[in-house]
C-alpha cells in the first residue's frame, strides 16, 4: 500500500499533511459549521449503524471490543465500504476526521484498520 491513513479528531486544526479528509461520523459535529470545518467528503453511510453507536456509547469503557467486531462485521455488509476503498487508493494520504473525545476508541480508528487490512489482500 503506497497511501498513508491517518486519523485525527474534527476538532483539531486542518493541515496540508493531512491530504484528503474524510469525515466518517454519521452526526455532524457540534459547535462546527460548515463554513470553518474542512473536509473533502462527509461519508455519512460509512459510520457504524445508529443501534450500534448508541449501544457503544452507553458503555464505551467495556463495550470497545465488540464494538470493534460488530462494526466490522458492518462494514463487510457495507455497499458503501468497497467505494471507500476505491477512493482512499487513489489518494497518496488519506485522514479520517470523527468527532468522540475519545482519541483511542472511535469508529475512525476501526475504519481506518478495516481499510488497511483491505489495501492489503
Amino acid at each position: 500500500m503506497n497511501n498513508v491513513i491517518k486519523v485525527k479528531r474534527a476538532y483539531d486544526e486542518a493541515s496540508p499533511s493531512d491530504g484528503y479528509r474524510i469525515y466518517v461520523d454519521r452526526l455532524w459535529p457540534r459547535g462546527l459549521s460548515h463554513e470553518t470545518f474542512h473536509y473533502d467528503l462527509w461519508d455519512k453511510d460509512i459510520a457504524p449503524s445508529d443501534e450500534l453507536r448508541e449501544w457503544f456509547h452507553a458503555e464505551p469503557d467495556t463495550r470497545w471490543e465488540e464494538f470493534c467486531h460488530r462494526y466490522m462485521s458492518e462494514l463487510s455488509a457495507n455497499p458503501a465500504f468497497p467505494s471507500l476503498c476505491a477512493l482512499v487508493a487513489s489518494h497518496p494520504t488519506v485522514t479520517l476526521l470523527y468527532s468522540s473525545r475519545d482519541h483511542e476508541h472511535n469508529n475512525a480508528i476501526v475504519l481506518a484498520n478495516a481499510l488497511r487490512e483491505r489495501a492489503m489482500d
